[in-house]
């Protein structure tokens, strides 16, 4: 057997072994310099365990203040002892850093990602949009998100790849292995697919592994690795596994954590052994064991253990999910689909399997751009604004060229008429869209729905994972990407949501002034 502190990250879940990695979660404060916190132990007792391939450090849930991640990485070898220290620099490879758009605009999550863990070895960054603050002592903070998950993917490939440009050669390179997360445990179709497609972008925007969100479906798993397939991506995909409480059960169920899924048929079952003299904690561990022992015999590249914060029951989970017979993982699959309520699926159902079937997409999906189905989302001026943007808008068409001839000077430069029809649109699609001037206009392509304006993230490329039912918790009302998705297949364009991924920038949105 190949040792395992001689292997990193990156050859772990690119190689033909299954891996299993752990979730370390920081917390709102650390210890005082001269002891040593819990969050160090435990770094130093994941680390030193011959069971665990690799750590995550991320931030804790909900989205409130916590120590950042990659701050984290750097602060620990001066708060480490000797022999820590040791194991830090021995293992930096095998150490993965969230990096989320909440806290930090582009300028500042490129310098905390290229230059800080550059420099301090770290390379191995999971990429998300990050979770809405929620009140605290200080009330509610303002986030940023300048970027969201495929923007901030976006940028770590062009700090991979900007050492080749002229300027750039003296400054560190970076070598960064990204990762990014999809939710696939949506109940509607106009939930999931905006899901998927934005999955695809995010690999095609430099995204190099792959980790679902949570939920306790094998099936639903496991369609994430046919839907790559089906699309001709081959990344590697890690199982997630989070090892519940009654109470996480119970939360979980309410929807008001995002990427947590828990049915109403595991709530029971959650409820029932919670009420013993372990509180359920055999049979959590039981399951996480059997979800593991899964995702290996689907091949899955590993799986991500969280939801305790001990090594030893670390240890205990993957030793349990080692004992099992080489084809007992089959018999589980049946046991863990515990999916929701009339909940979609993308591809149809394998009874011989009990997953899902890559050959047979899901008929009705396969019809819509045939038989567009009827959406209140398609209304009056939805109809209307595609009219005049096909007239008027589109370059090479209509009005276009005409309207640009009088706007711009022989220079290309906005002249007085120019500047008054930049006023007029302005003006309009403020009073018609909420235009907030982001300075790269996608309305055409988000069905004339502005995700600045009506997204409390600003979205612009996808949806995030914390719609619940079709609607948005931050504001109750329907995600501005479930109606996206509702009026482009009504047109039968859904395949339009897998365009090149967008940046929004400050300045001007005219879209028939744009070069």
């Amino acid at each position: 057997m190949i040792a395992r502190n001689t292997v990193d990250f990156r050859r772990m879940i690119t190689g033909n072994r299954f891996w299993y990695g752990v979730e370390v979660p920081t917390a709102a404060g650390i210890g005082a310099p001269d002891s040593a916190s819990q969050l160090i132990r435990l770094v130093q007792e994941v680390i030193d365990d011959p069971h665990i391939g690799w750590a995550c450090i991320t931030g804790k849930a909900h989205g409130s203040r916590i120590v950042a991640p990659d701050y984290l990485l750097g602060t620990l070898p001066e708060r480490a002892s000797d022999r820590l220290l040791s194991m830090l620099s021995e293992n930096r490879s095998r150490i993965v850093s969230t990096l989320t758009c909440r806290d930090g605009n582009r300028y500042g999550l490129s310098s905390s990602a290229c230059w800080r863990s550059t420099v301090q070895g770290f390379h191995n960054v999971l990429a998300v949009t990050g979770e809405y603050p929620i009140p605290e002592i200080v009330r509610i903070a303002c986030p940023v998100f300048d970027l969201d998950s495929l923007s901030l993917i976006s940028l770590l490939r062009s700090l991979n790849e900007r050492h080749r440009e002229p300027g750039w050669e003296k400054l560190p390179r970076t070598d960064l292995f990204i990762g990014c997360v999809v939710s696939p445990f949506k109940r509607h179709e106009s939930e999931l697919l905006p899901q998927y497609f934005k999955l695809v972008r995010k690999i095609l925007a430099g995204a190099h592994w792959v980790i679902p969100q949570l939920g306790y479906d094998m099936r639903k798993f496991n369609e994430v690795k046919l839907f790559l397939a089906h699309n001709g991506l081959d990344v590697p995909v890690i199982g997630n596994v989070f090892v519940l409480t009654r109470e996480a059960a119970r939360l979980f169920n309410t929807g008001r954590r995002p990427g947590c899924v828990v049915s109403d048929e595991l709530l029971e079952l959650a409820d029932r052994y919670g009420a013993g003299a372990d509180k359920g904690r055999k049979f959590f561990h039981e399951l996480a064991a059997k979800q593991l022992a899964v995702f290996e015999g689907l091949g899955f590249a590993g799986g991500y253990l969280g939801g305790v914060s001990q090594a030893e029951a670390f240890s205990h989970i993957i030793e349990s999910a080692e004992s099992f017979g080489p084809d007992d993982w089959r018999d589980f699959i049946t046991e863990i689909q515990f999916a929701q309520r009339d909940e979609y699926f993308l591809f149809e159902h394998d009874p011989k399997t009990a997953l899902s079937d890559a050959t047979r997409i899901n008929p009705e999906y396969s019809k819509s751009p045939e038989t567009p189905r009827k959406s209140r989302q398609v209304t009056l001026g939805y109809r209307l604004a595609r009219q005049v943007h096909k007239r008027i808008v589109l370059r090479q068409k209509g009005l276009f060229a005409a309207i640009r001839r009088i706007c711009f000077h022989r220079d290309k430069r906005p002249g007085i008429l120019g500047r008054l029809a930049c006023w007029l649109e302005y003006a309009f699609k403020s009073i018609a869209y909420g235009c907030r001037d982001c300075g790269n206009c996608c309305l055409h392509e988000c069905a004339y729905l502005c995700p600045v304006a009506l997204c409390p993230k600003h979205s612009g490329n996808g949806p995030c994972d914390e719609s619940v039912d079709g609607k948005c918790p931050l504001d109750t009302k329907p995600c501005v990407w479930v109606r996206v998705y509702e009026r482009l297949k009504h047109y039968g364009e859904t395949k339009q949501l897998l365009k090149r991924d967008r940046v929004f920038l400050a300045g001007s949105t005219e879209m028939y002034l744009k070069e």
